[in-house]
């Protein structure tokens, strides 16, 4: 049985750059965690607009409960590379498969 199909979303955001690192050591010594375009829309909506997890999923097209397993992943990839000095790279979807 092959699970369901992966639910659109909605993402407007842009990318600053393709990654965000630490300054002053070379891309290719850090350690990258990946963050998808998805968590990445989710961080923007909730914690830099202010959104309730509720209207975020109603921008995104998916449920609250999807955008709460979204952004509890996020913020850790997030919080691990700041506190750990890790490279965050920002990839979309296609570019994950890859």
């Amino acid at each position: 049985m092959s699970p369901r199909p992966k639910k659109i979303r909605n993402c407007q955001g842009r990318f600053c750059g393709r990654a965000f690192k630490p300054t002053g050591t070379p891309l290719t010594e850090l350690k990258k965690i990946e963050l998808h375009r998805d968590e990445m829309e989710a961080l923007r909506l909730c914690d830099g607009e202010g959104m309730t997890q509720e209207e975020a999923g109603r921008c995104m097209g998916v449920s609250r409960g999807t955008i709460q397993r979204i952004i509890t992943v996020a913020r850790k990839k997030t919080a691990t590379a700041v506190t750990a000095g890790h490279a965050l790279i920002f990839v979309d979807e296609d570019e994950a498969s890859e």
